[in-house]
């Protein structure tokens, strides 16, 4: 389980260290460029009910956290993905990789594990 720590925020954001690779990429991406967006989940099972959303911007420090030593391999299309939701109005909203046994993406909604 990776971390985010954002800004002077005592509460770590806890993302699954895949997710979070992925993430990683489309916020460094989006900062890089100047730009700021949103980023919304929904929280775990164990959680109290809700979703939460956090405002990023450039000016606000960041810090990434993988607990895997090794980095993850990227897949493009979940990239991608997070990067349309990146531009759109809702900013970043993150939905589970698709993966299907015979290699054809599901498009349907699933859970993400994330927490706060």
């Amino acid at each position: 389980m990776g971390t985010i720590y954002y800004g002077g925020s005592a509460t770590p954001i806890h993302i699954e260290d895949r997710a979070l690779a992925h993430l990683k990429v489309v916020i460094s991406t989006k900062l890089r460029r100047g730009e700021s967006f949103t980023v919304s989940w929904r929280h775990l099972d164990d959680e109290p009910r809700g979703r939460s959303t956090i405002w990023l911007h450039p000016s606000i420090p960041l810090r990434f956290v993988f607990d895997d030593p090794e980095p993850s391999e990227l897949s493009r299309s979940w990239i991608e993905e997070l990067a349309q939701s990146a531009n759109s109005s809702g900013g970043i909203t993150l939905v589970a990789e698709h993966i299907d046994p015979e290699g054809v993406e599901d498009e349907s909604p699933q859970a993400v594990e994330v927490s706060e």
